[in-house]
């Protein structure tokens, strides 16, 4: 099952560099817990709509490809959604969109929504904003908009925040102590975004000074 903070705490895990979408790579945190066990209480849900949204490096993708190992589904990227998909939808109980936004191709997203209505087969839409924020030109899409459960991400909580630098720097053959981490954590901006971006700044200081990560390196990346 997926990894609790606790277990992070005591060790440094090995992993491969390439990205991993799979469970047990997946930090559980009061952040996205909840989110999860929403997921995983498919087919038990108000209604066959579903909004899970966050900002960039959120975990929005390891979300959905979770469900779709557990549960099945057919994943379409939003920017590429075609006549063909529509023809697909009917093999599959549940379809998820992925990076939804206002360039969509709107007919089609509106009849892909038809569909799945008229069908009772379940949508999952993956969004940076709440669905019912994104402002579609066409208003019968905007109104189908209004039918989805929205499930937003949390802004990381220290426990999730120390379990990405730990993974992701790991993932890089970086070691840091946890006073160093703890230390990041309480002067860090609270943001996926720049939890990530303090990660590759980090790994390009180590590949250019050739030694350890310190503190002084730490305040320079953190513009400190």
């Amino acid at each position: 099952m997926g990894y609790k903070m606790k277990d992070l705490d005591q060790q440094i895990i090995n992993f491969n560099y390439d990205k991993s979408l799979e469970y047990d790579d997946f930090y559980i945190s009061k952040s996205n817990n909840y989110i999860l066990n929403f997921l995983n209480n498919w087919p038990k849900w108000e209604k066959n709509f579903l909004n899970i949204n966050g900002e960039r490096f959120s975990g929005k993708t390891h979300l959905i490809n979770i469900f779709q190992k557990k549960f099945g589904a057919l994943i379409i990227e939003s920017s590429q959604l075609s006549n063909k998909n529509l023809s697909q939808i009917k093999f599959y109980q549940n379809i998820i969109l992925e990076n939804l936004e206002n360039e969509v191709n709107e007919e089609l997203l509106f009849t892909l929504i038809n569909f799945i209505d008229q069908d009772n087969k379940y949508l999952l839409v993956t969004t940076k904003v709440p669905i019912v924020d994104i402002k579609f030109n066409l208003p019968d899409l905007n109104s189908r908009t209004k039918n989805f459960l929205i499930q937003s991400i949390a802004k990381p909580d220290d426990d999730l925040i120390f379990a990405l630098i730990l993974k992701n720097l790991s993932d890089r053959q970086i070691s840091l102590s946890k006073k160093l981490i703890n230390y990041t954590i309480k002067h860090i901006d609270r943001s996926y975004g720049k939890i990530f971006d303090f990660i590759y700044k980090i790994d390009e200081m180590s590949l250019k000074k050739k030694k350890s990560i310190n503190l002084k390196i730490i305040k320079e990346v953190l513009g400190e």
